[in-house]
């Protein structure tokens, strides 16, 4: 009998009862796409590459929401035992998903602006989280998830592709500034989780026109990472660089070290000395306005505790972090008359959410995050069978791209608002779905009943 390994007690869900799954049929059920998958790849598509934006003639044909709606549609319809929100609904990252959109709900009344609290969970969150569920239950196994593992790839690609396209740095501007949706910082993020992705897509044996794909993805991603010249997104890259060295044992050494030199040769042909001494600031932060402005990081950091502490049970209200800066700050009260207060947003995703939904909503981010890396942990330890050849089996060598992934989000979202972004919870989303067909596939060995137990 092969079982899934234990999780980390810390983030270990409470026993939910065994789950009978019964033995699954010798043929994968995820051999090949289908409508349904299909639908969800151009969602993600559109929800973290943005394509419906980068191409002004999709915006008239509402492509999210077709695609979104049509999916939704398809999962009520079509259904199936590898399907069941049951057994997406019994993980933890699931739960506090929930928790943390129901949190939004309750803050709405209280906000500071309940209007932009309202329009963020209609308009936004409320949407994200209901296709967080679409994606985790509807994937059917691992070849789902990584088919659409590979379209967030390949949707990240496309929007470096086209904004290395459309926009210049030079000397006058060395980086990027405001982009599509995302700002350059952002965006340097995305490119950050992404990379994983395309070195585990690289070094897969077939088929080769992925592997090229995912190559080419990668540099574009490089490219565009040095354009957007984000201090934060910089620090983000080591970590994950870091970890890809270190951690990534699903891949042999060499391709560790060979995809690691590449990133370098890009990095080299095209960062400039420009570059480097904004870089090199990092290590100078006390001469960095981040530090000594009032409308610096730090600052803002100290203001969003405060307001945390002010409003410790339901925060000021989602979407609210800027109104709290401009209406309740020490800033805004000592203001004098015909000046200003900017409005600034939390540059963190954990004190956005501590701030605005309170020490409740704050308690349920960090342990949201923390359930996927535990249950990426518990991929690792169930033991399946792989080809001869790999150095492990692949739901292993995803799980730990996916971990690096989630890296470079911590890292990078320590700098930026992306508390409620798609690009997280679109990897949240695989990672719950990837835990889940490992359990699925570990149960299609035995001949009996599995009992799945807690899926984290």
């Amino acid at each position: 009998m092969v079982k899934p390994g234990p999780v980390g007690a810390r983030f270990a869900s409470p026993p939910l009862g065994a789950i009978n799954v019964p033995p699954s049929p010798s043929v994968s059920v995820d051999r090949h796409w289908d409508l349904l998958v299909g639908c969800l790849a151009v969602y993600v598509l559109t929800a973290v590459g943005r394509v419906h934006q980068l191409f002004g003639f999709l915006e008239p044909l509402h492509v999210a929401l077709l695609s979104a709606s049509l999916a939704i549609c398809l999962y009520i319809a079509v259904g199936g035992r590898a399907r069941r929100f049951r057994l997406v609904l019994q993980t933890r990252t699931t739960r506090c998903v929930l928790a943390l959109a129901c949190w939004m709900v309750l803050s709405i009344p209280g906000a500071l602006w309940p209007g932009g609290a309202f329009q963020m969970f209609t308009g936004e969150f409320g949407k994200t989280v209901v296709m967080y569920l679409v994606l985790a239950a509807a994937l059917r196994g691992f070849l789902d998830v990584e088919r659409v593992a590979f379209v967030y790839l390949l949707s990240a690609g496309i929007y470096a592709a086209v904004i290395l396209a459309r926009f210049q740095v030079g000397a006058e501007q060395w980086r990027l500034g405001s982009l599509y949706y995302y700002d350059a910082n952002e965006f340097a993020t995305l490119a950050v989780m992404s990379v994983p992705l395309g070195v585990y897509f690289m070094v897969r044996p077939r088929p080769l026109w992925r592997r090229l794909v995912s190559g080419t993805a990668v540099a574009l991603l490089a490219v565009g990472f040095v354009w957007a010249g984000s201090r934060g997104g910089f620090l983000a890259l080591l970590a994950v660089a870091v970890f890809l060295l270190v951690r990534y044992r699903g891949i042999h050494v060499r391709w560790r070290a060979l995809t690691t030199a590449l990133l370098a040769l890009v990095f080299a042909a095209t960062t400039t000395d420009t570059y480097w001494e904004k870089m090199s600031t990092i290590l100078q932060p006390k001469d960095d306005y981040n530090v000594t402005g009032e409308q610096g990081r730090v600052k803002v950091w100290k203001r969003g505790l405060g307001y945390m502490l002010q409003h410790p049970v339901l925060g000021v209200g989602a979407n609210n972090f800027a109104t709290a800066e401009g209406t309740i700050s020490p800033l805004a009260r000592n203001a004098t008359a015909g000046r200003g207060v900017k409005w600034s947003v939390a540059h963190n995703s954990f004190l956005q959410i501590g701030a605005e939904l309170g020490v409740p909503g704050l308690i349920f981010f960090v342990v949201m995050l923390g359930s996927a890396f535990g249950a990426l942990r518990a991929v690792q330890r169930t033991r399946l069978r792989w080809a001869p050849g790999e150095r492990s089996p692949p739901t292993v060598q995803l799980a730990q791209a996916l971990t690096a992934a989630l890296v470079g989000y911590l890292v990078g979202g320590f700098f930026l608002s992306l508390a409620y972004r798609d690009l997280l919870y679109t990897l949240l989303a695989l990672v719950v779905a990837l835990r889940k067909s490992v359990a699925l596939a570990a149960a299609s060995v035995t001949s009996s009943p599995f009992r799945t137990g807690p899926l984290t």
